[in-house]
């Protein structure tokens, strides 16, 4: 199988399951992960999923949504997503790939009062969603804390001081609207409005296991067949996983328990239909008797009137879902049949033309195919010509129809008002005539009194001017909340097209200082110019480099470490790298900001997508995540996906011993380890430019120091060698925990890297360096050549790359990315990135013409490289084909001679130890003749 890219230029996110080819040739003879045993990553046994990492449980739960020609409500599993703030909705719970989204950011919630009970409406800037709850109370639960959500999100995002929380409004349509208002309001609204409490078993992951009450065929999505098919080929292999894992010894009751947490079982409930068609079959005279004694003796019992009533009015419903069912899969039918028959056409086209013998009768055919195709097109460019016509009169009539609605509404609305005025003034006025003690009711005497009639007609007169003026008051305040909202969303895609804009200016500000920092560079390391220009040249450099702290782009004024510490400018000791450190800061600054906008946002919204459905240990090897940690994960997600990795890796092992590192802490601390010495003068030595491990006494070091003692005693054999402490100290910088730390360095030396990598002779390690040279000889000829040419060993370099994995070697967000990969495709990474370095920095090294300078530069190379995405493509797409066999042969055939030389050098080593003896004997016996002849 071919190893699918992650190119750096890829802006979109992939559809779930497909697949991409390498350019560069096939990889034909390299393994998916799960064929090797020390490079294999293992789905492990599913569980429950859990609340978020914030404390809160999950918002999901079922809904009923309107989609399809004919309108019908579908039950579908909402999840929340906090990172994206997006609402994603699956076909049933236990699936991975979700059938859609729904973007909260810019969206309206409202619920319309004449509308069906529990439905409301999200309507975003693409569409509008029609929702539905079981009851009211659900939707004001579910209203209230999308509502929250928002909120929550766009205080995180964007600070406190933003304008953009949500609401609850009344409009003047008749329906609720939830706008979105300045933070005062907000605050108030939430502090007026009581917060609802979910519904018991009808929200958040108990409502995973509540039984459905429909039939398996409303819940499958006509529109997104391939989604539907990967969930099910997801759920098939966790049900196969779950067989294997009993057979080889699992506790059922467990894997059972787990099952009806994630997968409510058909026929749970009360009123679940069968599962076995035959069974109803087998099982209808049965019923048909039960029903009949049933309604015998509800004639008879008065008291089963209630429950038969509504047995019946739950059958209509089941008969009126079914009819619609029935529809939906007629029209599906014939939607087939079309397609047979343009199949069986196209058939008998290719039948008529093999029956053929004559080249020029199949040449007609051919020109009378290609005519019939040129008029069909004609004709369908003609259709499409009509029906954009008449889809822009139907817009109109829309348009217009929409103005009318809206007039009738109004009318409506007044006419109503009028009406409720009316009856209250007519009650007003009985009651008052209808009173005894009032004296305009005492007969004859009404007429001798108008005056009071009078002022009962100028009050009416003035109550019906006031709900005039405040339904006119009422309309010109809702108008202004709508205009108001469409000014925000406004002036937030403005305020985000011009965060772009700068940050391109700002990149090519960058690019440009660069470049004009290159040139003075050149001039300065000319030769030819006077004294005078190179003393001018020099002024320039040294106004360049003074001006550095009042620069707009100066890195520092922003910050000067990344999110884990690291220094993002470079320190060189030579004062002539100055220049060079503040070219590199330059680059590296324009390449993040033309990346951010084009490169990452999507990259996140990937990562987003593929982890909405899936709990924290819920992740399986496959083609689309070896894409996703080739392109790099995110820093929100890279602590959840390196736990998953190393957790596979090392799964057998602490679910045999959960509590191992507590242990191993104890034992190291009741008796020291030989290598404790060398541990503790090796920390003061580790990252000593990050800012976590820069200070003696920082916390850091000291779980740096637990974490490599508890491994001195896991491993026994290795203990403790000098470049361990870098990779454990990568581990504690990422997954933030001691014991995922040791379990990371524990995949790295037992499972990850090959068997004797970390000894004392450091065999494999030597081994993997006369690989590197032989596929340098392939892949960079010239380049091995030249090095060849000037005596220069690459492995003086190149052997501190792979024991440590390129930890002080090269930048931040070159490094981590790269660990992204190592951890799932394992040490064949290091290879692939090692002879992407070299094809990078090639040409200049092709021009230097010295060994020295060759091994000055190879020293500090690698620090300079400032473009990630040019240097992954490298690395996964020019080096095809690279297969795992290959690689793993030759190490094997590299060790056997370095196990012979080792040995040749042994007998050496006592040839000379013998010989040396005996020329000392033979010094020694003279000398004692003459002791005894004195």
């Amino acid at each position: 199988p071919t190893e699918p890219p992650s190119s750096p230029q890829s802006t979109g996110p992939e559809p779930p399951g497909s697949e991409q080819t390498e350019p560069g040739g096939s990889d034909q003879a390299e393994e998916e992960p799960g064929s090797d045993p020390s490079e294999v990553l293992t789905a492990g046994p599913e569980e429950p999923r859990v609340p978020d990492a914030a404390g809160e449980p999950r918002l999901c739960g079922f809904l009923q949504k309107q989609a399809g020609p004919l309108r019908a409500w579908k039950r579908r599993w909402f999840s929340y997503e906090q990172n994206q703030n997006q609402l994603f909705y699956f076909r049933s719970p236990q699936d991975v790939a979700p059938l859609g989204q729904i973007r909260l950011s810019g969206a309206t919630f409202t619920c319309p009062l004449n509308a069906e009970s529990g439905t409301f409406h999200i309507q975003t800037p693409e569409r509008t969603f029609i929702l539905k709850a079981v009851s009211q109370e659900l939707m004001l639960y579910w209203l209230q804390q999308l509502q929250v959500k928002r909120w929550q999100h766009r205080n995180t995002s964007t600070g406190p001081d933003r304008t953009n929380t949500n609401n609850l409004t009344g409009s003047g349509s008749g329906s609720l609207m939830f706008s979105e208002e300045p933070l005062s309001s907000e605050a108030e609204h939430l502090d007026s409005c009581p917060m609802q409490h979910g519904p018991v078993g009808l929200v958040g992951e108990a409502a995973a296991i509540a039984p459905a009450q429909r039939s398996m065929l409303a819940s499958v999505s006509i529109k997104h067949p391939l989604i539907q098919f990967q969930n099910s080929v997801h759920s098939l292999r966790k049900r196969t996983s779950q067989d294997s894992s009993q057979s080889s010894g699992f506790d059922p009751t467990q894997l059972e328990g787990k099952q009806n947490l994630r997968e409510p079982r058909a026929g749970a409930g009360p009123d679940a239909p069968a599962a076995d068609p035959a069974g109803q079959r087998s099982a209808s005279p049965s019923r048909s008797w039960r029903s009949k004694s049933r309604v015998s003796s509800s004639v008879l019992d008065p008291c089963g009137d209630a429950a038969s009533s509504e047995r019946t009015s739950r059958l209509q419903q089941e008969k009126q879902m079914l009819m619609k069912e029935v529809e939906a899969q007629k029209e599906l039918v014939w939607i087939l049949h079309k397609a047979l028959e343009a199949s069986q056409l196209e058939k008998r086209s290719c039948s008529e033309f093999l029956a053929v013998q004559d080249e020029q009768q199949r040449l007609e055919l051919l020109r009378h195919g290609e005519r019939l195709a040129a008029d069909l097109r004609a004709r369908l460019d003609g259709a499409k010509m009509e029906a954009e016509v008449l889809r822009r009169r139907l817009d109109d009539r829309d348009a217009q129809l929409a103005e009318l609605q809206e007039e009738v509404r109004l009318l409506e609305e007044k006419n109503a008002a009028k009406q409720q005025v009316i009856m209250k003034l007519t009650d007003q006025v009985t009651s008052c005539l209808s009173d005894p003690r009032h004296p305009d009711s005492s007969g004859p005497a009404q007429n001798q009194n108008p005056q009071n009639h009078k002022q009962l007609q100028q009050q009416m007169d003035n109550l019906k001017d006031d709900l005039a003026a405040y339904q006119t008051q009422n309309r010109f305040l809702n108008s202004e909340i709508y205009q108001l909202t469409k000014l925000w969303r406004k002036s937030s895609e403005q305020e985000r097209s011009l965060m772009v804009k700068c940050a391109y200016l700002e990149a090519t500000n960058c690019q440009m200082e660069s470049r004009y920092l290159g040139v003075l560079r050149s001039l300065q390391e000319a030769k030819a110019l006077a004294p005078e220009q190179q003393e001018a040249v020099q002024r320039l450099i040294q106004d360049a480099l003074g001006g550095e702290a009042k620069g707009v782009v100066k890195l520092s004024a922003d910050r000067d470490h990344d999110e884990y510490g690291f220094k993002i400018v470079p320190d060189y000791e030579v004062e002539d790298m100055k220049l060079l450190a503040k070219i590199q800061a330059l680059e590296i600054r324009g390449h993040s900001l033309l990346q951010q906008d084009s490169m990452e946002r999507p990259l996140l919204a990937r990562w987003a997508q593929y982890l909405a459905g899936r709990s924290e240990d819920d992740l399986c090897p496959s083609p689309e995540l070896k894409a996703l940690l080739r392109s790099g994960v995110p820093q929100q997600y890279r602590r959840r996906v390196w736990r998953w990795l190393v957790r596979t890796r090392t799964r057998t092992v602490w679910e045999r011993h959960p509590q191992r590192y507590q242990q191993l802490c104890e034992k190291s601390q009741t008796s020291p380890h030989p290598a404790c010495r060398q541990i503790q003068l090796d920390l003061h030595r580790t990252l000593t430019t990050n800012q976590n491990f820069s200070s003696p006494s920082s916390p850091a070091l000291q779980q740096l120091r637990r974490v490599l003692l508890a491994f001195s005693w896991q491993n026994p054999g290795v203990g403790y060698c000098q470049g361990l402490n870098r990779l454990a100290a990568i581990a504690l910088l990422v997954l933030q925990s001691e014991e995922d730390a040791f379990w990371c360095l524990v995949a790295l030396v037992d499972a990850i890297m090959p068997q004797d990598y970390y000894t004392k002779n450091l065999l494999a390690s030597q081994a993997d360096q006369r690989v590197l040279k032989d596929f340098m000889a392939e892949k960079l000829p010239r380049l091995a050549a030249h090095l060849e040419s000037h005596r220069v060993d690459v492995s003086l370099v190149t052997f501190n790359w792979f024991l440590v994995v390129f930890v002080e070697s090269l930048p931040s967000d070159i490094l981590l990315p790269l660990w992204d990969a190592f951890l799932y495709e394992g040490s064949k990474v290091i290879f692939r990135y090692a002879l992407a370095l070299f094809k990078y920095k090639e040409d200049d090294l092709l021009k230097i013409h010295d060994s020295v300078e060759i091994y000055q530069y190879l020293r500090f190379f690698t620090k300079t490289v400032t473009d990630s995405r040019k240097l992954a493509a490298i690395a996964f797409c020019d080096m095809n084909p690279f297969p795992r066999r290959l690689l793993r042969n030759r190490r094997v055939l590299h060790l056997e001679r370095l196990q012979g030389e080792l040995q040749e050098l042994e007998e050496q080593q006592k040839e000379f130890v013998t010989e040396s003896a005996q020329r000392k004997d033979k010094e020694l016996d003279p000398a004692s003749e003459d002791d005894e002849e004195l």
